[in-house]
């Protein structure tokens, strides 16, 4: 258990560097739409990090209690991404689709990156 506090430390460190280079690329380019996209489904993303790892800790404390387990909370994430996508939709020329899209699957893609560092190394 605790490796996992410890993957989910360094991905939060991970993201956050991602959110600051977005935040930069905002204030200093002139691609706001796609850099406030990226902000948003990177945000939404660490939410849903964040609710997948609370809910794996639930999951493995009621194991080993024995007890019933319940869902990972996968409807409620699938409900922070639709939020997301809709906000996009709501304005379409401050917020780049595409860009909140690909924010939305940065949690995945930091997981593969140190994946495979942490495998190498």
């Amino acid at each position: 258990m605790e490796d996992f506090q410890k993957m989910f430390t360094r991905y939060r460190k991970y993201i956050f560097s991602l959110l600051s280079i977005y935040v930069l690329g905002f204030g200093f380019t002139e691609y706001q739409p796609v850099f406030l996209g990226l902000i948003l489904g990177t945000v939404i993303s660490l939410y849903n990090l964040f609710v997948m790892v609370r809910k794996s800790k639930r999951f493995d404390k009621a194991f080993e209690e024995g007890k019933k387990v319940g869902s990972l909370g996968t409807l409620s994430r699938m409900a922070s991404a639709g939020l997301a996508v809709v906000i996009a939709l709501q304005y379409p020329d401050q917020i780049h689709l595409v860009s909140v899209v690909l924010g939305l699957m940065t949690s995945y893609i930091v997981i593969m990156i140190d994946f495979f560092f942490q495998k190498l190394s």
